[in-house]
């Protein structure tokens, strides 16, 4: 019954993803062979699947408990990981966002979970560059992230359409592959990617957004999208903004479902939003901070490129910064079993 995190991170020159407790402490180390991201977790079967970082070919299926061998996936011909992934309910299949990079296309992975994370197919997810994907409420409906940014694994991270991006949010029949709603920022915010998702407890999907724009721009970065509406967007304080440096890492709905943190490495911080009215509530600063994960009501763990994990909430930080040569940076994502 305890609550177990997952989180990527480097450590003496190499890579690992770790399963922790709310406390800090190793309750799983895996070595892997590339830089991690984020993952897909099935809470009933306690097992994982953690991604390399985009662009990238290879993920590793894992028990939680350390009970079984852990299983390489790698991507199809023609196709890179984004990084992020999700299991149905009943826990037969794993889907992965991709790229099909010589189309210029995203699609969703569908992979066996049952036969060995064997790939069965496919479906367009109706834009290019899909980065987070989160299955909605209903169990049936994934919602994706269309970034607009097309990648190529042989470039490393170049981004190859800066011109042309035009990022959305696709909502996805997982039984037939269909897109069952799809909507768009505005034309003249077609550079704000959108990376990254969380749904509160009102079932609306919240996003997080990253500017290819000019710096000194200083367009909202977190929005909401409820079925139905056009997305909502809540620039906050415009110091608060400023500070954001139009990145959004990561993003996480506390154990209620009625606050949303948003983390910024570049700006050192995480701010939190009132689920109900896009309210920005405060933030806390944590250096190279990036990982969020609900933790309880009000409040989330955090973790940092610098070794810090840390229990934040709008009115406080509490926590602590390992130090010593041994210290694991801290990957871009922590994720809650459960």
């Amino acid at each position: 019954d305890e609550t177990l995190f997952l989180g990527a991170r480097m450590r003496a020159g190499g890579y690992e993803v770790a399963v922790i407790d709310a406390r800090g402490a190793d309750r799983l180390v895996l070595p892997v062979e590339a830089r991690g991201h984020s993952f897909a977790i099935d809470t009933p079967r306690r097992r994982a699947v953690a991604f390399a970082r985009s662009p990238g070919r290879h993920a590793v299926a894992f028990d939680v408990d350390g009970r079984a061998e852990p299983v390489g996936i790698a991507a199809a011909p023609g196709r890179h990981f984004f990084g992020h992934g999700v299991f149905t309910p009943d826990g037969r299949l794993m889907l992965a966002s991709e790229s099909d990079y010589e189309a210029g296309k995203g699609v969703t992975g569908i992979y066996d979970a049952t036969d060995g994370f064997r790939r069965i197919g496919e479906f367009s997810t109706g834009g290019i560059g899909p980065h987070e994907i989160v299955l909605m409420p209903d169990g049936k409906t994934l919602c994706a992230a269309n970034g607009g940014i097309l990648t190529h694994p042989d470039y490393e991270r170049l981004k190859l359409n800066i011109d042309t991006m035009e990022p959305s949010l696709a909502y996805l029949d997982v039984a037939s592959g269909d897109i069952v709603e799809q909507v768009k920022l505005a034309p003249e915010l077609h550079r704000l990617s959108i990376r990254h998702l969380a749904i509160d407890a009102s079932g609306a999907v919240w996003f997080g957004c990253q500017y290819e724009g000019e710096a000194s721009d200083r367009p909202p970065l977190v929005g909401r999208h409820v079925r139905g509406r056009e997305p909502e967007l809540f620039p906050g304080p415009a110091e608060t903004l400023r500070a954001l440096n139009n990145y959004i890492g990561s993003m996480a709905v506390d154990a209620a479902g009625a606050i949303i943190a948003t983390s910024s490495p570049q700006g050192g911080l995480v701010v939190f939003w009132d689920a109900a009215t896009g309210r920005c509530l405060g933030e806390r600063q944590l250096a190279d901070g990036c990982g969020v994960a609900p933790l309880r009501r009000g409040h989330v763990l955090a973790t940092s490129g610098r070794g810090a994990i840390a229990d934040l909430s709008p009115e406080k930080a509490l926590g602590i910064v390992a130090e010593g040569t041994s210290v694991p940076a801290w990957d871009n994502h922590l994720r809650r079993m459960g």
